[in-house]
């Protein structure tokens, strides 16, 4: 019987090392999460303080290069103007900008009545409108009307013409 005293003598001190050790571990991990926590606090990246700003680039839209337009220049006309007493000349000088190349063959189909609705369109006009920004404007508007009708490629609710817009070369007016 002497020996079971000495036996459980023996155990009782490893049994308190072992308690030793296992709360000196916890501690441990305690302070390396404590420290991970307040390393996270002063960088500003918590989950707490994340914003939209940080986000990654798939919640944002992507800012994709926009593709150049095409642009179909026209041959310059010239043209008598209509002013009252006095004979005047303007040389107009379009390019018109368009979707793609596609809608550029289509006009190209149309080039005859386009020409001679541009003419029609120029000559309606005076020199006092061809030279100030509001007629310039206008006949820029009744051109591109004019070439969306003559090609059939009127915009819809639903879709933006191919044709963009009417953009001047060159306006001499003489």
């Amino acid at each position: 019987m002497a020996d079971k005293p000495a036996a459980d003598a023996e155990t009782k001190p490893k049994s308190k090392k072992l308690l030793i050790i296992s709360i000196a571990a916890v501690l441990v991990l305690l302070l390396a999460a404590g420290g991970a926590v307040l390393f996270l606090m002063m960088s500003g990246g918590s989950d707490d303080d994340f914003d939209e700003a940080s986000a990654p680039q798939a919640t944002q839209p992507v800012a994709r290069p926009r593709t150049p337009p095409q642009f179909m220049p026209l041959d310059p006309v010239v043209i008598n103007l209509a002013d009252p007493g006095v004979i005047r000349f303007a040389q107009v000088g379009i390019t018109l900008q368009v979707a793609d190349a596609a809608t550029s063959a289509q006009i190209t189909a149309f080039l005859p009545t386009i020409r001679d609705g541009i003419l029609r369109q120029v000559s309606r006009r005076t020199a006092q409108e061809l030279l100030n920004a509001e007629g310039k404007d206008q006949l820029a508007a009744d051109i591109l009307e004019l070439v969306r009708q003559e090609t059939g490629l009127i915009s819809t609710p639903r879709a933006e013409s191919p044709i963009q817009a009417v953009l001047f070369a060159n306006l001499i007016v003489q």
